[in-house]
């Protein structure tokens, strides 16, 4: 049985006081102790950014690499390592700018590795230049006037790339993003976890309509399978289709009963109505949160071990001796 305490190493966390990845790593320490998997099999890889320092906190194997290459590293320790549980940290600049290739292909591929991505639309270690989730007309020390970029939606390269697994939780939720952490520890695939997080000196209050937990009740839906698709303080809303998009109803108004909301299927491959409920947005629609995206099928590592197997039990030579053994040999 282990406890959070059991996945923090001895360092000092050098977060700004504020900073949402404070969170992001305590909700990661719950996670881990209640999946239960045993500090020595686990390993965390990062790129470079502020959210990147966090295998400096994490008493397990970890490596701090270079920026945009975590899902790159990620990838060879999960297939050189398979009995390993691999989680994988960036930011938003880190993973979806010099990092975007290797990330659509890890999820393309569907790697077994538990990927956070720290969103909070702005490069903070380098001190505030606007990032490819910053929103159209932000101004930062590098777009003064507003940058005039249209932002990614991490949702949309997920799905994009046949990614088989989003969720979304936001800093100081701690028991949603306990949730979809856990959630993506039983993922068997690239299970990519989209944390919104505060940067308080660069971008403070990014994400503050829904920071408080009265707001959160109002503008979000936690998503969970198999139930249905209700919010509210009173849990009296709903989301239904109206012909090919969402609506929001209220129930015991114009008829309409609890039957009627949608009941969330994470797990069906079409990701028509899963792309819907992760590009809500407000005001006039929650922001989904919890596991919007869970569709299991046959990891990447699995099916490379799987085949070196398959072509090991058919092939003749099982040794380099072997081999050696039926080339041409000279006399000399």
């Amino acid at each position: 049985m282990f406890t959070a305490k059991d996945y923090k190493s001895d360092q000092q966390v050098r977060w700004c006081p504020g900073c949402g990845d404070h969170a992001v790593l305590n909700s990661l320490h719950k996670a881990m102790a209640e999946v239960g998997v045993p500090p020595h099999e686990i390993a965390v890889i990062s790129g470079i950014g502020c959210s990147s320092r966090l295998p400096h906190y994490m008493n397990t194997y970890g490596f701090n690499t270079i920026h945009g290459r975590g899902a790159a590293i990620a990838s060879g320790v999960k297939i050189a390592h398979p009995e390993l549980t691999v989680w994988q940290v960036s930011g938003d600049g880190d993973c979806l700018a010099i990092g975007g290739n290797h990330f659509i292909h890890a999820c393309r591929r569907n790697v077994n590795i538990n990927m956070l991505i720290v969103n909070n639309r702005i490069y903070g270690l380098t001190k505030g230049q606007y990032s490819p989730t910053s929103p159209k007309g932000f101004v930062s020390k590098s777009s003064p006037f507003g940058t005039v970029e249209r932002p990614f939606r991490p949702a949309e390269l997920v799905m994009g790339a046949r990614g088989t697994f989003f969720a979304r939780t936001l800093d100081v939720d701690g028991p949603t993003s306990v949730m979809v952490m856990k959630a993506a520890a039983a993922h068997k695939g690239y299970a990519v976890c989209e944390c919104l997080c505060n940067c308080v000196i660069f971008n403070n209050g990014t994400h503050g309509w829904i920071a408080t937990k009265e707001d959160r009740l109002e503008r979000t839906v936690v998503l969970e399978h198999g139930k249905p698709m209700i919010f509210g303080k009173d849990r009296n809303k709903g989301l239904v289709l109206d012909g090919w998009n969402l609506k929001v109803v209220t129930i015991g108004e114009n008829g309409v009963t609890e039957n009627d909301i949608l009941v969330h299927d994470a797990t069906t491959e079409d990701p028509t109505l899963h792309l819907k409920l992760a590009l809500m947005d407000g005001p006039d629609m929650p922001i989904a949160m919890g596991v919007i995206r869970a569709v299991p099928t046959e990891s990447y590592d699995e099916a490379v071990h799987n085949q070196i197997k398959e072509v090991q039990e058919k092939a003749k030579c099982h040794t380099f001796d072997e081999l050696l053994g039926t080339l041409e040999q000279w006399d000399m």
